[in-house]
Parts: C-alpha cells; structure tokens; sequence
C-alpha cells in the first residue's frame, strides 16, 4: 500500500517529522518499508522558481510553425519570453511555469536559452514533467482563480512523501489511506476528520433492476445510476495522487471509482450502463462452460464457482475481481452505472489463484473488507463522478441481507496489565480503544465494523492495548521456570557435522530448495518465478552456483556447505531425505579428506569405490554407503573444485555413536605383506572387504602399500601389495594359525576375483 503523504494530511494532522511517523507505524500498526520522495528537489530554494503564470500573448515562433512564442506573466512586473512546443492553450490561459535555475525532478537543470532565434526564459510545464501524471501530449492548464506569481507548490502537490505500507493479512482496514489516517490519529492522540464523501442532492429517483441470487457470496451489493456523463481526463491534483499511489490515470470516471478504492479501503467498478443487455444486473455464479473477455483482453474460462456480474444474457465482470470489456467506460460512454458491493473473501481468492489474476481489488476483497463501508465508497465516488464528470445522479439501489453485527467482546483490564507486564490504568485502556473506533460500556466492548474480523477476543484486546504501550515495555528475559527434553541423536550427530566442517574452514549456505524443472521431474503446479519451478533432487548445483557468484565477485579460498533436503523419486509424493553437501577449492585429495574427517567425527570408518557422475571428474570420483565426492567436473567452476554430496540418514546410521570400550589387546600381532594379481577393473577395496569375511576378526588390518602394472603381472591386470595383521584377542597367534588365515584369504579372492598371490612375507610384533 503506497500512502501519499499528503493526501494522509488531508484526513489527520501530521504535526511530526515523516521519518518518525514511519518509526511509529512500524512498531505499532503495519510495517513501513521505506519513504519515496517524489516531485520537484526541495532544496536551495528551488520550489521559489516555479510559478503561477498568465499567459499574455501567444502566437506562432517565427522561425518554427510547431513552436510557439508566449509572454507570461510571473507577478514579477514585465512578462517574460517563453518558447513552448505545445498548442493546448492560447492568450489568457492560466500555467505553471519553471523559471530559470529551476531543478525539474529528473534533475536537468533549467536555463535561458536561444530556441529557433529567441530566447526562452523557462518553461511552461506539463504535467508529467513535474511528476504529477504521464500526459505529455499537453501543458497543464489550471483554474484562473490563481493569480500569477503565486507559488505552484501552493496550487499542485509538487513535492510528496509516499509511505510504502505492508499491511499484515488480518487488517484489510490499512489498506486505505483513510485506515492508516485513523491510525495516526490514534497513536498520537490527534483530531481524525470525517471518512470522505458527501452525497450529492440526486437528480432523480430512477428505479435500478438488479439481482443478487448469492447473498453469501455479495453480503451487499450498491448500484448508482449516472446520465449526461462527459467523460475525460480527471483534475491533475486527482491524477497526482493516484500515480503516488500507484495506480494509472485513465479518465475521470475510472479515476473517481480508484480514488474512493484508496481512500477509503472499498474496490468500486464502473460500467457503460447503455451496453448492459435490458438494463439489469445479476450477481450469481457462473454458468458451467461460461466465458468472459476481461479488461486485459483475455478470454477466460469460468466455472460455477466464480462469482459473476451479469446483464441479461451474459456475465459482464468477474466480481470483485476485474470488469468485462464489454462494458468498459470509453470516451463515448454517457450513462454509467457505478457499483459499490462486498464480496465474501474465500470466494474472491479461490477465482483469483485459480485465474492466476490479482488485482487492487481481489487484493483486498480476499483480506474481508468491512460490508458497512460500501456505503461511504459509493458517496465519495458519486460526489466526484458529480463534480468532475458533470453527470447526474439519477439513481440507487442497495441489495443486501442481514449484515454482521458489531462484535461485543468482555474485557477485564486487569487482564492486560498481567499479559503486557507494565500497568495501564483502566481509565486509560479504555481511551485508547476509543481512539481506535471500540466502543466501551464498563467491561463490555462494542468492536467497530471494520475490526469484525480480527478482533473477537479478549486478548485481541490486550493486544491493541500492548501495541500502544510497547515502546514502554522493558527488555528483561523470560524467566526458566522449567527444563526439559534434551537433544534427540540425529539433532547431536548433524551438530557435530556443522561443526566439524566449520572447523575445517567450510561456511554454511542457504540455497533455495527449488530448480529450474529440467533438473527433478517435482515440478509445481503453480511456480513462483520461471527459474523456480521444481523441488531439487541435488544440493550440488545449487551451490556451484553459489560458488560461482562469490568467485565473480573475487571472494578467495571458497568453501561452502549446505545442510537441506532434496525431493527423490519414491512413489507420488517425492521422498524428503536430509543431506549435507559442501564445494571447495582443492582437488580430489581434499574433498576425500573432508568426507573422511566427518566419518571419523561420527566415530564410522568409510568404504571408498570408484564412481561415475556427471557432476565430478571422470575417473576422479569415488562413493560410499551414504554418497559421492569427488574433483568437480572442469566445465562447472573454472579451476580446481572438490565437493560431496552425503546422506545424513546413512551417514547417521554407521555412526557409532555412543562408542563403546574396546579391551586394548596385548597378545602381540603377526604381520605380513601380500601382493595379490587380478584383473584391472577390480578395486582394492572389494578385495579387502572379501578378506575381512573370509578371515574373521583375527585380520585386525589390511592396507594397501603399493600397486604395480606391467609384463609381470600381463596385460589387463594388476598387483595391489597389502600391508596384513593378523592378531587375536584371546591368544598369541602361532605361525601354523597365520598360514591358515593367509590361505582363507588367498582362497577367497582367487574364488571370487580370479586373484593370484605373487608374494607374501611375515614378520612377528
């Protein structure tokens, strides 16, 4: 919500600095995420440059047929020469002027110069040119009540604040300048004006055929007849604070149903009365198959549970929503109808997600807006569709049903002192909650309408007492009346992860746990951005590109890690698995020790294989029971990169974790060396896995010392050497009972690898 500064001041004093009003509203009422400065530079007097001015003569550049050469009177004696490019005006015409030395808020600079042979002393000013609309097709032409010299920023507002608003979801009422008015005048306990909109005296009492067949969907539903219509562009003061606000300009009509939307929180629509079919309006469901061409020319698809306004024969707007194009207002439209209703919230947001179309209005309609203001919006609305379109109010009608009653809550203020901590004396509490609209009779409290939904309860109550009083409340710390629970095992091994990779130099990284969906078949229905359109089944691409950013940016010895979940295929629901995943600068060596460091935290020992992924080197990636590692594949970061990718859940699993005591064994080991033959694509860890079975526990260690290729061993095949210990427990180990345990093992990998021992020595420790 986008708040002019100085359309708020119309509504309440604002007798603090804009700065501490933001401050005020953040802590108490809706977040305030910034202040836009708009218009003229406020500065060095430059608002002195720009004028009032009566244009004395005009006539035609002599050496230009497109330019013409004016003299204008600025209160400053003599007229002054002014070369302009447009013919909107003529002698007589009321302008803005910037003089010489005027900053224009594009920030050029104005100066006398020579235009075409004459001199042209300033500028006679459009509108889009001092930030008060877009139309540059013409000046601005004001009221001639302005008498020439008068200062333009006494005329226009061309200088403004614009406060952005984040209103929370369960207070619809901040989503209007006037809401945010009453605000203010609250907090700092100033007088609030009367909500805006004075009705006009009617021209007519024409009788107004409307229907709502669904009062639960549009509790009320207001309709305003308007004839002798002339349709054109709104005041530029009107135009001004609709662009602040954030709204486009479009003509009068528009404009007036927009205004009254930001003043006072309630979305209007206008319609071309003479293009509805017979004249009538039916507020219903949408008929199966049914379809409407919106405002945004696009045809839509409708379904019985959009609700529509309709003429006779067909719908004409999505309510709540958008209009249709058939009905929009153009420059030939003469009788209007105006709409002032309320829409029930959950049925205005179920079309709008589903249509994928938001807009001011459903915006607001989906946060429940208070029934009893369409009223209000329909008078302000008609006071200026009146006044500023030169129509007629011809017309009324006001549908409704049984409207909501006024909340009436029990309230103890006693309770609120406890609940806050600090006391608030009872005459006080009840002050406050009457500056907020709550109506108080002893311990009952009557709930404005358009609080009904958000305050039900009593504590709803103390809040709003608490949010007056906070900047009052003191910093203390809750005070441990108890303790218990501790930390489940996953929750101690994944902190001993983190802390052993923050150790080894590594810094935590948070990715988003969505990817562009030619990565993981979990695309979502309805994704947020085009490049988050798919919940990741990886960590690593996520942080390569974290890598790769912080190395753009020059950041040295990179190494990150991430701690998620991924989505794997596991049926129709994906399967939620925790990994840690880490990238660092270094090679294979480095990412092996990484993921051996964190084995050996948990108390496990790992089981490295040689791998294949596409994400790492070929022929430089290994994998154990709970992922990979490896050398970064060379065209995803530019240099050397290690990284992993590892299952806490499997990691979790061979923890040993309490680590129970083992007896130091003392009978002394045996030790030998074996060099084994087998063929090339055997790996050295199956062969000592296959040893450990075949030789029992007795093999206390198998380690591989050397590895050897060439006409020895024959093409196709390789020597691994062994360092081996045998050693038992329960009793010196003899010389007969480590030839036994050798044969086993030899057995075993001639079976099952086709290995040939070579060699093999012995020695006693």
């Amino acid at each position: 919500m986008r708040v002019p500064v100085s359309w708020l001041s119309d509504y309440v004093p604002l007798e603090m600095p804009v700065d501490d009003l933001a401050t005020k509203l953040s802590v108490s009422s809706a977040e305030v995420e910034g202040i836009e400065h708009r218009g003229v530079p406020d500065t060095d007097g430059n608002l002195g440059r720009f004028r009032v001015g009566r244009v004395v003569e005009a006539a035609k550049h002599p050496n230009a047929d497109r330019l013409q050469l004016c003299r204008v009177d600025v209160g400053e004696g003599d007229a002054v020469q002014i070369v302009c490019g447009a013919w909107n005006f003529g002698e007589g015409a009321t302008v803005g002027v910037a003089l010489p030395g005027a900053v224009l808020p594009g920030g050029l600079e104005l100066e006398a110069r020579q235009v075409r042979g004459e001199t042209s002393h300033g500028m006679i000013l459009a509108e889009d040119e001092v930030d008060l609309g877009t139309d540059h097709t013409g000046i601005m032409v004001l009221e001639d009540r302005w008498e020439p010299g008068t200062p333009l920023g006494d005329v226009l507002p061309l200088v403004d604040d614009v406060l952005i608003v984040e209103a929370t979801g369960n207070r619809p009422d901040l989503l209007s300048v006037y809401g945010i008015a009453r605000e203010v005048a609250a907090l700092y306990d100033l007088e609030l004006a009367p909500p805006p909109g004075t009705d006009p005296e009617p021209a007519s009492d024409e009788k107004l055929d409307v229907t709502v067949e669904d009062l639960e969907g549009a509790p009320r539903y207001i309709g305003r007849l308007f004839s002798d219509v002339q349709v054109g562009p709104s005041p530029i003061w009107l135009k001004a604070r609709l662009l602040a606000a954030g709204m486009r300009p479009i003509s009068n009509v528009v404009d007036a149903t927009n205004y009254a939307m930001h003043a006072l929180g309630n979305p209007l629509h206008a319609f071309d009365f003479a293009k509805l079919s017979g004249g009538r309006i039916v507020v219903r469901r949408a008929h199966p198959g049914e379809k409407l061409r919106t405002l945004d020319g696009v045809e839509r698809d409708l379904t019985p549970e959009d609700l529509v306004i309709a003429d006779g024969e067909r719908a004409i707007a999505l309510a709540g929503i958008m209009g249709g194009e058939d009905t929009e207002i153009g420059e030939s439209t003469t009788d209007v109808l105006l709409e002032a209703a309320n829409f029930e919230p959950y049925t205005i947001f179920r079309s709008s997600e589903r249509l994928r179309l938001r807009t001011e209005g459903s915006n607001r309609w989906e946060k429940g807006v208070d029934p009893y203001l369409a009223e209000q919006a329909a008078a302000l609305a008609t006071q200026l569709i009146v006044e500023y379109a030169g129509a007629r109010w011809v017309g009324h009608v006001d549908v409704h049903g049984d409207l909501p009653e006024r909340p009436v809550v029990e309230y103890r203020p006693e309770r609120a002192d406890e609940v806050i901590g600090i006391e608030t004396p009872p005459k006080d509490q009840y002050a406050l909650l009457g500056r907020l609209g709550f109506d108080t009779d002893k311990k009952r409290v009557t709930v404005p309408t358009w609080r009904a939904r958000d305050v039900t309860r009593e504590i709803d109550l103390v809040e709003e007492i608490a949010r007056f009083r906070l900047e009052d409340v003191p910093f203390t710390l809750p005070v441990r009346r108890a303790m218990f629970g501790t930390l489940s095992r996953e929750q101690q091994l994944r902190r001993r992860v983190e802390d052993v990779l923050a150790g080894l130099g590594f810094s935590e990284t948070y990715t988003p746990s969505l990817r562009p969906d030619g990565e993981t078949p979990w695309k979502l229905p309805e994704p947020i951005t085009v490049e988050l359109t798919a919940m990741r089944t990886r960590l690593l691409p996520s942080l390569v590109e974290a890598a790769r950013r912080n190395a753009e940016v020059g950041v040295q010895e990179i190494a990150l890690f991430e701690i998620a979940r991924v989505y794997l295929p596991g049926g129709e629901l994906p399967e939620e698995r925790l990994w840690v995943a880490g990238v660092a600068e270094g090679d294979f060596a480095r990412a092996k020790g990484v993921v051996e460091t964190i084995y050996a935290a948990l108390k496990a020992k790992p089981e490295f294989e040689r791998a294949q992924d596409s994400f790492f080197h070929p022929g430089k990636a290994a994998r154990t029971p709970a992922g990979t590692l490896g050398e970064l594949h060379p065209t995803l970061l530019e240099g050397t990169w290690g990284g992993f990718e590892l299952d806490l859940e499997e990691l979790f699993r061979a923890a040993r974790d309490p680590v129970t005591y083992e007896d130091v064994i003392t009978y002394p080991s045996l030790r030998q060396d074996l060099a084994f033959a087998v063929p090339e694509g055997v790996a050295a860890g199956d062969l000592v896995a296959a040893a450990r079975e075949a030789a029992g526990p007795d093999l206390r260690e198998m380690t591989v010392f050397d590895v050897y290729r060439g006409g020895q061993v024959g093409e196709g095949r390789k020597s691994i050497a062994f360092a081996v210990s045998f050693q038992s427990p329960e009793r010196t180990l003899s010389d007969e009972d480590a030839s036994e345990l050798r044969k086993k093992i030899v057995d075993a990998l001639e079976q099952r690898f086709g290995a040939e021992l070579r060699a093999g020595t012995a020695t006693a420790s």
